[in-house]
């Protein structure tokens, strides 16, 4: 597979249309379909290197990423929505198999028939599993932007499997993910990975294993002491930034954890995804007045009375400060800690941040070898009959 050489602080990525019918051509499921219409298999990436071009052999995930507020869902949905069209207009082989009646994981998908036998006449579909590390906590809606409307009649996994306030991380994350990645195989559908945090996508679409390492109180004390600019210098001089580590003290000090115990990351039990990546880009300008429109947006439809909410049914103030930008500077808020002036200006401000760190640690996944094939969201889905 060829390599994109990219520079990690480049301003803005060269951009391409993405068409649904060259992703469809190396989709491992139709080019290593056996005979009786059943799936090909998994196909590992080859060591080292992620992401694949049409024809350059069969890709086995799908995966949509980009900076916050660059319109991911709506992107992943509609291509969904043109790769289903286009499987149902090809009537390609009978590939779909009939899973569990019951969603399961965050699952929601459409009406089956209960038995196991391959459907008659039905098609492939498309079935998207996110990829963002709040979206899986239950009654945080707003403020993470689940979005659930648009995603209508596909599919859609990881969303809403836990409670607010449970402890949840990429250690479950992966599990969660590698379970319902093989149903979605066994059932002859294509799995489509949409988000933004690049430390869960990292991880299982490479299949890396972060070491198990308990927690060191006295260590944790001493770096307690320390503010939060110092503790994300000792993290960045130790490893590429995580963005999502980058905007909690909490995070910080469990990462440095992690890093100051010596223990190395090594190769999860998973097998490697070969993936085909589309990323998101906008221009700086556009993306800072969708994050404004957005904001305010969130703010009109309730998102301070959801941070309320989650703060009377007894959720601690340090767990909402922990998932970080909206969560955190509207609990200042509802505390007395800021007034809502300086809370809005803040947290726009962090919000802008943290788009920027995204970016900068997706350049560096391509800086290391991963292709991404960068496209405007502009170009979805009528780009994708170009």
């Amino acid at each position: 597979m060829g390599k994109k050489e990219k520079n990690p602080e480049a301003a803005a990525p060269a951009l391409e249309a993405i068409r649904a019918e060259d992703l469809l051509s190396a989709w491992s499921g139709l080019s290593r379909k056996g005979t009786d219409g059943t799936a090909g298999d998994t196909v590992p990436a080859e060591s080292g290197e992620t992401g694949s071009e049409p024809g350059e052999g069969p890709w086995d995930l799908l995966c949509v990423l980009g900076p916050t507020a660059s319109g991911k869902t709506r992107y992943a949905v509609a291509l969904a929505r043109k790769l289903d069209a286009l499987l149902a207009e090809a009537g390609k082989p009978i590939l779909a198999r009939t899973g569990p009646t019951q969603p399961r994981l965050g699952e929601r998908r459409g009406e089956e028939p209960e038995s196991g036998d391959p459907v008659p006449g039905k098609a492939p579909r498309v079935e998207i599993i996110s990829a963002d590390s709040r979206q899986v906590y239950r009654g945080m809606d707003i403020g993470t932007g689940k979005d659930l409307d648009e995603y209508g009649e596909v599919p859609y996994h990881l969303i809403d499997i836990v409670e607010a306030g449970e402890k949840y991380d990429l250690f479950r994350y992966q599990a969660d993910f590698e379970k319902v990645y093989r149903e979605i195989r066994e059932r002859g559908n294509i799995p489509l990975l949409c988000g933004g945090t690049g430390l869960y996508i990292q991880a299982v679409t490479e299949a890396f294993h972060l070491p198990d390492v308990p927690a060191d109180p006295e260590l944790r004390a001493e770096l307690e002491e320390a503010d939060i600019e110092e503790l994300r210098e000792a993290y960045a001089e130790r490893t590429e930034p995580d963005p999502e580590v980058m905007v909690s003290k909490k995070r910080l000090i469990r990462a440095l954890e992690i890093l100051l115990s010596g223990k190395e990351i090594r190769r999860s039990d998973y097998a490697p995804k070969r993936t085909f990546f589309i990323g998101l880009s906008l221009p700086k300008e556009e993306l800072h007045g969708r994050i404004a429109e957005r904001l305010r947006t969130r703010l009109d439809n309730g998102m301070v009375e959801e941070v309320r909410g989650l703060l009377d049914r007894g959720l601690d103030t340090g767990d909402l400060i922990y998932y970080g930008l909206e969560y955190k500077f509207i609990t200042y808020y509802l505390t007395g800690l800021m007034d809502r002036e300086t809370m809005l200006s803040q947290l726009e401000t962090a919000i802008r941040h943290f788009a920027k760190r995204q970016m900068t640690f997706f350049r560096s996944m391509e800086s290391k070898g991963t292709v991404i094939h960068w496209t405007a969201p502009s170009l979805g889905p009528e780009g994708m009959n170009q």
